[in-house]
């Protein structure tokens, strides 16, 4: 379903079940997957593709490249010692304001959600992990990693290539630098 003065440009694709708000501008080659909901006066460039079951808020931009609900990196050994992959079966929340920059990705929960609160700003070439949670307003910049079930505070600045490893929980207002 789509709201009022929608674009939607040549070879974009939107899924069954997905809801696209008023003013929003769907560039060419963009792919929206099925019951996903992208709110009002969002921008998704070209090229970015946004899994199913994503909720996009309000004033959303989506760089070109951007791959969001993508299966978080899950894997377990089996009987055999081989990789048996875990089912990812969670979901992104981006809340409004946020940017996410070109080639960033950003993974469903395998369980819950991944969940990016308002007014964050995501650099080029993030990648941040399944079931983390960031906090208002931070930035995240270029070639940083944030890996799963981490969380960040409000207003926190991650300078370019930190890496956050697992479980880690940083505090609101911290700066970290590589």
């Amino acid at each position: 379903m789509l709201g009022k003065r929608v674009t939607v440009r040549e070879f974009a694709s939107i899924g069954e079940g997905s809801v696209v708000g008023d003013n929003t501008v769907i560039y060419p080659g963009a792919v929206i997957r099925e019951n996903c909901r992208v709110g009002k006066d969002c921008i998704i460039h070209s090229n970015v593709t946004v899994y199913p079951d994503t909720d996009l808020g309000d004033r959303v931009i989506l760089h070109s490249g951007a791959v969001i609900g993508a299966d978080g990196f899950g894997y377990t050994l089996d009987e055999k010692g081989h990789h048996f992959k875990i089912r990812q079966i969670g979901r992104v929340v981006i809340e409004s304001d946020v940017e996410v920059g070109a080639n960033s990705c950003i993974d469903r929960a395998a369980m819950g959600e991944t969940r990016i609160k308002e007014g964050t700003k995501v650099d080029n070439l993030v990648q941040i992990a399944h079931n983390c949670s960031i906090g208002e307003h931070s930035v995240i910049v270029a070639q940083t990693g944030i890996s799963g079930s981490s969380t960040l505070g409000r207003y926190v600045v991650l300078a370019g290539q930190v890496g956050i490893g697992d479980h880690v929980n940083v505090g609101d207002q911290v700066t970290l630098a590589a």
